[in-house]
């Protein structure tokens, strides 16, 4: 312990009462640890049995380049995403930049003029808000004649099942649940409540497209939304299911017509699956994937742990410590822009990459007010690796998430209250 002190004393500047608070609280929360670990353990063996399935074999690992005939590579790693999932069909492509990307194309492809968008769980993400056209932008999919409906949550965080009833009608095509909290501080939605909230829908109007926005919840659970009804799940690759390899990328997993409309959407229509090169990513995304449940446990802990930190030291944690959790997101009500300033600065400090540079908050595209991201991560904007981020408005709410080792998760936690100890913002 006193070797440990003194390194990180010498190396990174962390004070002992810091230190000694840390590693005392961690102590409390061995109990949660274990239970992550068992989760982990479960959703290893399940990518293992999907991988063995599909008799993975490095002739897979092969780069393709222009239209991408016949890449086995790539068809191999879309039916390993669908058996992990266990679903039908899988489209699992580097040609999907983003969660955002993913979600577009899903919509875009099984949504047409005249279609009803229902959103039971309030507003979604800031980025998909332009995207279906709750902030005008252009080719948003209300300019292609597809309406939008919304029900918001009950203040207590509960589906409204008497208004999601009366929205759904003969127009209602699809309807999208997310799954994180995005920038809000509602509950995010375990798959127990995704299970309840479909099997309503789907009573109300049974032929309902019910897809879901699985971003920083894969690996989480031992079940994913397709096991309790989901008939399409979509995600990055450089959140949960990448493992922190997977460079770009993203998935729609789910019933084999609604994945391929979607494919259809993502190339042209008439081709579809057939192209899509792999250019060399291959190894990447099935050892991503194969390292993801160990990954993600590491987040969950990094989760636990600033949780029951900041709890201890006054401050509002979504979800709170000890809960059961639905994705790696950590929320913690900061109060004071300053706070959020300081504990962003301070993770940022504890990174692996850019740790010599400091974030302040900026006006980013797509959102309303200034942003701060700290994020020193070997692929850009990747969100599994450990990273915070936060509007500066009123909660003053940091979104803190990733960690693609226990370790360094725990070491950007420490530089976050060194930050905000060394400013007297917080006091042991």
């Amino acid at each position: 312990m006193e070797s440990l002190y003194n390194f990180l004393k010498d190396d990174f500047q962390i004070d002992k009462k810091v230190l000694d608070f840390a590693l005392e609280t961690e102590k409390e929360i061995k109990g949660t640890f274990d239970q992550i670990d068992k989760n982990s353990e479960y959703n290893q063996y399940k990518v293992i049995s999907a991988m063995q399935k599909n008799k993975l074999s490095d002739v897979h690992f092969s780069a393709t380049t222009g239209y991408g005939y016949n890449d086995i590579g790539r068809d191999t790693l879309e039916k390993v995403y669908a058996d992990v999932f266990h679903a039908e069909a899988g489209l699992v492509r580097p040609q999907i930049i983003s969660g955002t990307h993913a979600l577009t194309v899903a919509l875009a492809g099984n949504l047409r003029p005249g279609d009803e968008l229902l959103s039971p769980v309030g507003i979604p993400y800031d980025t998909l808000q332009g995207v279906i056209g709750i902030r005008p932008e252009r080719g948003s999919l209300a300019e292609y004649g597809v309406v939008y409906r919304q029900v918001d949550l009950l203040p207590d965080g509960s589906f409204d099942y008497e208004n999601i009833k009366k929205a759904i009608n003969e127009k209602t095509k699809l309807v999208t649940i997310q799954r994180s909290k995005g920038y809000s501080t509602r509950p995010s939605l375990t798959v127990d409540r995704i299970k309840e909230l479909i099997s309503f829908v789907k009573s109300v109007k049974k032929d309902v497209i019910c897809m879901v926005d699985n971003c920083y919840g894969e690996f989480v659970d031992i079940i994913e939304p397709t096991d309790v009804g989901a008939d399409l799940a979509v995600g990055s690759l450089i959140k949960n299911p990448g493992g922190g390899l997977a460079p770009v990328g993203g998935y729609i997993v789910g019933k084999e017509e609604y994945v391929d409309n979607a494919a259809y959407r993502l190339t042209a229509p008439g081709l579809g699956k057939e192209v899509g090169p792999s250019l060399g990513v291959m190894p990447a995304l099935f050892q991503g994937l194969f390292l993801a449940p160990s990954v993600v446990a590491a987040s969950l802990k990094c989760a636990e742990f600033n949780a029951k930190l900041f709890e201890k030291l006054g401050f509002k944690c979504i979800p709170a410590s000890g809960e059961k959790r639905a994705d790696i997101v950590q929320a913690i009500n900061m109060n004071t822009a300053e706070n959020v300033i300081a504990y962003c600065q301070g993770i940022q400090k504890g990174s692996p990459v850019d740790s010599f540079v400091t974030p302040v908050p900026w006006d980013m595209p797509g959102y309303d007010c200034p942003v701060i991201m700290a994020a020193g991560a070997f692929v850009q904007g990747s969100s599994i690796e450990l990273s915070a981020d936060a509007p500066i408005k009123p909660p003053y709410t940091v979104f803190m998430q990733g960690g693609l080792t226990w370790q360094h998760a725990k070491l950007g936690t420490l530089t976050a209250l060194q930050s905000m100890y060394k400013k007297g913002l917080i006091k042991l």
